[in-house]
């Protein structure tokens, strides 16, 4: 009714709430392009998607995020509508109007032509462009990623017959429906008739868990990392027998967790000991999480094996995937194969191969068209008809795809050996010391990390050892006993890394790596480039 036709871009700029997945299927049902914003994206970022893509209207959630995205909005002659999902700013202009009064010119069309959605939808072929998803930028600018309506449906059928999904399934939408990860899983819980809960904010995650119940749903590992910090500071701050008992489920749950994983013998004894875990701590964790959740499935970022262990030993198995905006979802395990460390098995009819370098090839109905705008950058990332993952990784005997890093994320020691930082800053992350890490060291003789400590675990540590501790983060920061407690805890972590590997230098720091100060990028991926600039004095500090 508003002139949008076939091939037109909409942009959504909006938190996860229904009514971004209500725009994004009526958008799709048209044969418009979906262009999704993270609500989190700079405003300068916005304007050049905006730009790059050519959008004529943007759907956005309330004022609030108007006001904030206003200046991108601003002088865009090719921008004619702007839908809000609440009330729009009392300004008048022709350009804003309420999603309520675009649904009212909907009815109105519906009654006058009811066979219009029909033909709309019956004209819509697999090969015809769904959506352009913006890459976060870690180097550069964004590059809108084209994928089909064909590159979303062979994705959804092979995963639905891949995973265990039913009608009776429920599900939480935590991640960023921006994000490929969330959106293909939004198309397969909608497949398959699994009705879908949305959390309004991460800050109300546990509370929804509890409320909602879910008995699937997609994370990341900063989730789990978060989750479980929380549940053993809770534990260790208990007295007496109950400390003692939180902590000695701890370790029979690891034991136990990874033997399983491992295809080993469980002896009777740690069988019995692993029971009655289960029954005086993990039943626990599991009502936490709603107490009927069947899977995790973790993307995004490596997992550590310890964390996966701890959950798989409380009955919450995490089953790790694969892929990236470019190829939808790849790979993960099976809740009955599901190895940890690995994101699992490539699904039927993704072919996956790893390069002389080892670099993983993709190949299939997954992956993209290509970059829009650029078919230089397109066939930059194309090979011999594969597609260039930029990650490293290897497959194992089982066919279990594992993810070493990012090939550009590699660094070289002064000594001339290849240094993987995200395998160790997944380790790092196991410490209940640590909340968020970022290795360094390109060209010196040793890796060093820049790390975010959790504060409150590193004051309660201090104070059983008697330390008066200074009370600011900027002073504790650098407080000597602080940087050795924590120091100490990386240096048992890594103990088994090859020598040229362990981390024995770390500088601790007083505030969070963020989207909004430019280190992060709005799926939560650490821009090393900025670190390196923004901390270069501090670095260089660590190797003085």
């Amino acid at each position: 009714e508003l002139g949008i036709k076939p091939g037109d871009r909409i942009a959504l700029l909006s938190e996860n709430r229904p009514e971004w997945s209500i725009a994004d299927l009526a958008i799709l049902s048209l044969g418009a392009i979906n262009v999704p914003i993270y609500t989190t994206q700079a405003v300068d970022q916005i304007r050049y998607i905006l730009s790059d893509s050519g959008t004529r209207a943007i759907f956005i959630s309330n004022q609030k995020l108007f006001k904030y995205a206003k200046k991108a909005l601003e002088g865009l002659d090719f921008l004619e509508k702007i839908i809000f999902f609440e009330e729009p700013p009392g300004e008048s202009s022709n350009r804003l109007m309420s999603l309520s009064a675009l649904e009212k010119k909907g009815r109105e069309r519906a009654a006058n032509k009811p066979a219009a959605f029909e033909a709309y939808l019956r004209a819509i072929k697999p090969d015809d462009l769904a959506t352009i998803i913006y890459t976060s930028g870690t180097t550069g600018e964004p590059k809108g990623v084209m994928l089909t309506h064909s590159n979303f449906m062979t994705n959804v059928l092979t995963i639905t017959a891949g995973l265990p999904i039913s009608s009776t399934d429920i599900a939480l939408s935590v991640l960023p429906l921006s994000h490929i990860f969330e959106r293909t899983g939004f198309y397969i819980f909608c497949y398959n008739g699994v009705s879908v809960y949305y959390t309004a904010s991460f800050d109300q995650v546990g509370e929804n868990l509890r409320e909602v119940r879910p008995t699937i749903m997609t994370a990341v590992p900063r989730l789990f990392e978060k989750v479980y910090h929380r549940i053993v500071k809770k534990g260790f701050a208990q007295k007496g027998l109950k400390r003692k008992i939180f902590v000695k489920a701890l370790e029979v749950g690891q034991r136990y967790a990874e033997l399983k994983d491992k295809g080993k013998r469980v002896w009777p004894k740690l069988a019995f000991e692993q029971k009655m875990a289960d029954s005086l701590v993990f039943s626990k964790w599991r009502e936490g999480v709603g107490g009927r959740l069947r899977y995790f499935v973790s993307g995004g970022a490596p997992l550590s094996p310890a964390l996966s262990y701890a959950f798989m030993a409380a009955g919450i198995p995490i089953l790790q995937g694969y892929g990236a905006t470019e190829t939808c979802i790849v790979t993960a395990n099976r809740p009955e194969n599901n190895k940890v460390g690995s994101v699992g098995l490539p699904f039927e009819g993704i072919e996956l191969s790893i390069a002389d370098d080892g670099e993983i090839l993709l190949r299939g109905p997954n992956v993209m068209r290509g970059y829009y705008g650029h078919p230089e950058e397109t066939a930059s990332v194309f090979k011999d008809g594969w597609f260039t993952t930029g990650d490293v990784g290897h497959v194992d005997k089982h066919g279990h795809v594992f993810i070493t890093d990012r090939k550009k994320d590699l660094f070289k020691l002064s000594n001339g050996k290849y240094v993987a930082p995200q395998q160790i800053e997944s380790l790092l992350k196991q410490s209940e010391l640590v909340s968020q890490v970022v290795v360094v060291g390109a060209g010196r003789k040793q890796p060093a990390a820049l790390i975010v400590p959790e504060w409150e675990a590193v004051r309660q540590a201090l104070s059983t050892t008697g330390e008066v501790y200074p009370a600011g983060r900027a002073e504790l920061s650098s407080f000597p006993p602080a940087v050795k407690l924590v120091q100490s805890d990386v240096a048992l972590l890594t103990r088994t890394l090859a020598e040229y590997e362990r981390i024995r230098k770390v500088a601790l720091l007083p505030e969070e790596f963020s989207i909004d100060n430019g280190e992060l990028t709005p799926t939560l991926k650490v821009k090393r480039r900025i670190i390196d600039q923004k901390f270069g004095g501090l670095i260089d500090q660590l190797y003085s």
